[in-house]
């Protein structure tokens, strides 16, 4: 039996296994990450290929290592810090290629690999010998585990407008998009930083038109969130007042996520390519869509219309506490949930509550942690958060009471 399993090979799922390795005394050996990826970061390295992300918008302190400043170090020993790109009033921001190198770095150093099982969690259940451990039953074998750590992002699912639904040459960016693929013209959907990104990487190759449709006027925020939301006494004060799985904490988290935003170097990039004539914008909201003679026609709110050979999607994603997956695991163990399905977490250990009030087993990190880690949960910077407090709560069940004598 394993000490611990990790489900999820993404960022937080990577970065939590170092933590758990480092401060607790977790070992190689009793210790596994489940992914069907080929590797770990994959999904989100193809995420970046789709989008055509060439730098990051966190800063150069949020990676997958646990060192702070070692991304800056690493680009320091190999000249490459021309790779820290400037942001007006913040640190600097790394390259995807240097982000993902030194990724990959930390992944060899730690022997992280070693640890992946290539596979898909299918199910969760408590074991029926007692012991109140976990099977995790998967795509390739049966897991039994003391403890479980779910960093499943947001699962691969993905915002969909009804409106799209069943049309062929309609796509989101992150399922099956390749950019590489050529098209007589495109129209991009969205008003966010992915949308922006990949609206202006294809129109400045130069061989085809690119439209990028969003609801309303591009509005520009360095930051996903306040920065201030990434401090432990922000989110008590802010977040951990109001009641676990509560409204008021989904509201709170809500209104201080700047999503449908653009960095500042990114929306000054996308003018360029404006005003250069390769890219046009249109605003409003679509109404509806159909194919006609091989394009997609698309009927928008104010009467216009926009056509192409293609449509892709940079809409987002959908909300992972609604996941098929996160339903069944929380049926199955009886795991508390609140408003919109969040997840009712201990904001201590980010163990999530039993309905029957007994110690949990299962910790979350990620997108499904949003309603204890606040508005940066899901993303690097949340990562970091997250393990600060799953590694006390796992050292924890780890340690034997102390004896009464």
């Amino acid at each position: 039996m394993l000490e611990c399993v990790i489900v999820g090979g993404g960022i937080h799922g990577t970065y939590c296994c170092q933590r758990l390795l480092e401060e607790t005394d977790l070992e190689h050996d009793n210790l596994l990450i489940v992914d069907p990826h080929d590797r770990l970061l994959e999904s989100f390295r193809q995420k970046a290929r789709a989008c055509e992300m060439d730098e990051l918008r966190s800063t150069f302190v949020h990676h997958v290592g646990t060192e702070p400043f070692g991304l800056e170090s690493f680009a320091e020993g190999r000249d490459r810090t021309d790779e820290l790109r400037p942001t007006p009033g913040y640190p600097r921001r790394p390259t995807l290629s240097l982000f993902l190198d030194y990724a990959e770095y930390v992944i060899d150093r730690a022997n992280l690999e070693n640890l992946h099982r290539r596979a898909t969690v299918e199910s969760i259940r408590r074991s029926a010998d007692g012991t109140d451990s976990l099977v995790l039953e998967t795509s390739e074998s049966r897991i039994q585990t003391q403890t479980c750590v779910l960093a499943i992002g947001h699962g691969g699912r993905y915002r969909t407008p009804p409106w799209a639904a069943g049309i062929d040459s309609i796509t989101h960016v992150w399922d099956g998009f390749d950019p590489e693929t050529p098209a007589d013209d495109t129209v991009v959907v969205g008003g966010g930083v992915t949308a922006a990104q990949l609206a202006t990487c294809l129109a400045e190759r130069d061989r085809e038109p690119v439209t990028l449709c969003a609801r309303r006027d591009l509005e520009a925020a360095t930051t996903e969130a306040d920065p201030r939301w990434i401090n432990w006494n922000h989110i008590d004060r802010h977040l951990h007042r109001h009641p676990p799985g509560s409204r008021e904490r989904y509201e709170t988290v809500r209104e201080a996520r700047n999503d449908a935003t653009v960095p500042p170097t990114l929306l000054e990039r996308l003018e360029t390519t404006v005003d250069d004539g390769s890219l046009s914008i249109r605003y409003g909201d679509v109404r509806s869509a159909r194919e006609v003679d091989d394009r997609v026609r698309l009927l928008l709110e104010d009467g216009g219309c926009l056509s192409a050979a293609r449509v892709v999607l940079a809409t987002g994603f959908a909300p992972v506490f609604g996941h098929p997956f996160v339903d069944r695991v929380a049926t199955e163990l009886g795991l508390e949930r609140g408003y919109r399905g969040m997840p009712v977490l201990d904001d201590e250990t980010l163990a999530w509550s039993r309905t029957d009030g007994r110690g949990s087993s299962v910790f979350v990190t990620g997108a499904l942690a949003t309603g204890s880690v606040g508005p940066l949960a899901g993303n690097i910077a949340g990562a970091r958060r997250g393990a600060d407090r799953l590694t006390t709560g796992i050292a924890a069940r780890e340690r034997p009471p102390l004896s009464a004598d």
